[in-house]
């Protein structure tokens, strides 16, 4: 009688858990639009969700603290004038978010570190390049400043954020509607999807196609997606692959290996209620003495539950085959030199006590005289009186700052 071989993997037991009803963000009005981003994105501060609002588009941003009832009245932030499509937290500085919307805009905002106590208007950098709705968003990886965006327009930008301006254009690539648009580890290259069923691998700074055609896939899996669009999350630590159905209740995760078949069916995470939204914690936010490998934070119609995929240890000693040295939030390249062709590498840092922020976040810095420059180029006059505005508040700033640094310095003295 022929036995047969399991394959043996320290994945094959991870389980997914739903947290503690106290442990949710409730009474929370998440978006009814129909678009197939994520709706929510997380960081190890904040939680931020696409909420439904009147008269324009917003979302919410609170602390990851913040669990229980939310109040009908908790700020928002609502400066785009249609429905919010796709939000997006900068990698490599926690208080950063981008947006982009119907209303054919991307704003870039920047959360106090407490959450917000009124409502936010004001973006600090709106960037304006689409003619139709932006519903795709993403960071890059590695270059400090350098965003993408997608619209309906089958156009993708790359901005200069700081600088406030479009740098690359590529609107001759796609016939149809942009479905997805992602980079790789290094974003030296992305990946698009479009309506017109090719997958398309791009140089970002050339515009030009790197491959199109990718041919017989390297292996299959049949998936019932009959509820709506998959979401997929991958971890490049662990080489898992979560996808998680839109209007489905169900997370599947797969193990991806660089040996035939190259992709392992895992298991699954089911619970009652449907997703209407996914957000997926960076590494450097999960709980490493809790064996915990991934952390997701699951959208209702009315809350957001985090829901937790750890490997069952007995030990409460550090693993270390599960937790590589992963990407942290320091960029390697600033986006003048990643414009000009220098690329950098993921800068990993290691999980062993837990990510502390050992450096400061790096600064979001907008070079306002550019920013002025280009406003007067097309036709505006420069606003004195933001500008000063805008001076008084990085004063403020930096003096918080100064104050933060001389406790900080006199706590330790005490302790010596």
């Amino acid at each position: 009688m022929s036995r047969r071989v399991v394959r043996s993997s320290k994945f094959r037991h991870v389980f997914g858990q739903g947290v503690k009803a106290d442990q949710c963000y409730d009474d929370i009005r998440i978006s009814q639009m129909t678009w197939d981003s994520n709706f929510c994105s997380v960081n190890p501060k904040f939680v931020a969700m696409i909420v439904d609002a009147s008269g324009g588009g917003a979302f919410i941003v609170l602390p990851l603290s913040k669990t229980g009832r939310i109040d009908m009245s908790y700020p928002t932030v609502c400066g785009h004038t249609g429905p919010v499509l796709d939000i997006e937290f900068c990698p490599h500085n926690d208080n950063i978010i981008a947006s982009g919307s119907e209303d054919c805009s991307v704003m870039i905002w920047e959360i106090p570190d407490g959450g917000l106590t009124s409502p936010l208007t004001d973006p600090v950098v709106k960037l304006d390049g689409h003619s139709k709705r932006v519903g795709i968003l993403s960071w890059h990886p590695t270059a400090h400043n350098v965003l993408m965006s997608a619209g309906c327009d089958n156009v993708v930008i790359l901005w200069n954020v700081a600088r406030g301006e479009a740098v690359v254009r590529l609107d001759t690539v796609h016939t149809d509607l942009i479905y997805s648009a992602c980079w790789n580890r290094d974003g030296s290259q992305i990946l698009t999807s479009c309506k017109d069923k090719t997958l398309r691998v791009l140089d970002p700074r050339k515009g030009t196609v790197i491959i199109n055609n990718f041919g017989e896939p390297l292996t299959l899996q049949e998936l019932d997606t009959s509820s709506g669009v998959l979401l997929p999350f991958f971890d490049p630590d662990t080489g898992i692959v979560y996808l998680c159905g839109k209007g489905d209740s169900s997370i599947r995760y797969f193990e991806v290996t660089d040996e035939a078949p190259y992709v392992h069916y895992l298991s699954m995470y089911s619970s009652k209620d449907s997703q209407k939204g996914m957000g997926y914690m960076p590494k450097r936010g999960l709980e490493v003495n809790k064996c915990e490998i991934a952390r997701f934070y699951k959208l209702h119609e009315r809350k957001c539950e985090p829901v937790v995929m750890t490997v069952p240890r007995k030990s409460d000693l550090f693993q270390e085959d599960l937790y590589p040295d992963t990407i942290g939030p320091e960029p390697s390249v600033e986006a003048d030199d990643w414009f000009n062709n220098k690329d950098g590498q993921p800068i990993l840092i290691s999980l062993k006590d837990g990510f502390v922020a050992t450096t400061k976040a790096k600064e979001f810095k907008v070079h306002k005289s550019l920013l002025k420059t280009a406003s007067a180029s097309s036709g505006n006059q420069p606003d004195n009186n933001g500008e000063v505005q805008s001076l008084r508040k990085e004063v403020k700033q930096l003096k918080e700052a100064l104050e933060e640094l001389t406790k900080r310095v006199s706590e330790l003295e005490t302790k010596h």
